[in-house]
């Protein structure tokens, strides 16, 4: 079987882990890193045995190259995007596949008339306890959800948005906090429900207000698509970066996610349901471990197109809907329909 020739854009701290995924992958060759900056570029080209690129329109002009992982700032995604597909590549995508819906519309336009595909990086939810909430919850195993909670608390230091001047900035990052950290919280909570209808939040700019244009805190009520409520707070201003805290509370009982291990809480009784490793020294615990998962996911589904197993661009613009409502309602002080 002919070799995946691939490329990564972008060689930021995330970057790390799409590398990793693809030297693991067998089918997958990493042939070419892209940075504007050579002094990074280059050292790591040569650790990783592969071709540099200072620009990634040159890159897209070597028709071996049949996959494109996009690991810029947020900013860049839409344009990379739509010129890689347009070029006939595949792209995997960080998230958040662009700044907002108007801007999905376009990569929208571009899916239309390419048969290129597109997965954008949600690995939180191939977490062992991700998949196993979702498998109870659709299995109906402990009666109508009534709620969910999440809480995700971590810590983002000054030095944090110095060091890269992209972030914090709504015309670089399309916010702060929500968009880049939360963004995940959000998507599960949305999968888990089968979606959401509507919600009413707010954002606030406390303890990072000197290091971010946009918001280090923010909280959120919602309509989940099932009839439940969803409850949402989120802030870069902890002193630690603590697991996520989710609660879903059923009629039989309440699913707690909690320092990375599932339970299932009835009464006094405590169940163990399964526990989160991190599978690589790469990963901070804290992002989930699920990146070499939803990159081989992507590779296997562009070579089996009747079994597509990845997130795709419909299912990634409900999260940024979501994150969109969120600023809007914080301003109008009103509930934003999805």
């Amino acid at each position: 079987m002919k070799t995946t020739q691939v490329a990564v854009v972008g060689c930021g701290a995330i970057h790390t882990l799409h590398v990793e995924a693809i030297q693991s992958n067998h089918a997958c060759q990493l042939r070419a890193i892209v940075d504007i900056n050579p002094l990074k570029g280059l050292p790591l080209a040569e650790r990783y045995g592969c071709r540099y690129y200072a620009d990634y329109r040159e890159m897209l002009c070597d028709s071996e190259i049949e996959v494109v992982h996009v690991c810029t700032p947020h900013g860049e995604h839409k344009e990379i995007i739509i010129e890689a597909l347009i070029a006939g590549k595949h792209v995997f995508t960080e998230k958040p596949v662009a700044l907002n819906p108007a801007e999905v519309k376009d990569i929208k336009n571009t899916l239309a008339i390419t048969t290129a595909q597109l997965g954008v990086c949600y690995q939180n939810r191939l977490n062992p306890s991700s998949q196993k909430i979702k498998a109870l919850l659709e299995d109906n195993r402990y009666g109508k959800i009534l709620s969910i909670k999440a809480v995700l608390a971590w810590s983002r230091s000054h030095d944090y948005y110095a060091q890269s001047a992209w972030r914090g900035r709504w015309a670089s990052e399309g916010g702060s906090l929500l968009i880049n950290q939360a963004i995940h919280t959000l998507d599960l909570m949305q999968w888990f429900a089968g979606g959401v209808k509507s919600i009413k939040g707010v954002v606030e700019s406390s303890f990072l207000s000197h290091a971010t244009q946009a918001e280090d805190t923010a909280m959120a009520n919602m309509e989940l698509a099932n009839g439940a409520r969803g409850i949402f707070y989120a802030t870069n201003c902890n002193t630690t970066d603590s697991p996520l805290l989710l609660e879903i509370h059923c009629e039989k009982g309440l699913l707690q996610l909690h320092h990375n291990k599932l339970w299932f809480i009835s009464g006094d009784d405590q169940e163990l349901l399964v526990s989160d490793e991190t599978s690589t020294a790469a990963q901070k615990c804290y992002w989930g471990s699920s990146h070499q998962q939803a990159i081989n996911n992507f590779y296997h589904s562009i070579k089996n197109t009747n079994n597509i197993n990845y997130v795709d661009i419909h299912q990634a613009e409900v999260s940024l809907r979501m994150v969109e409502a969120i600023y809007q309602s914080s301003i109008t002080r009103n509930w934003i329909e999805i």
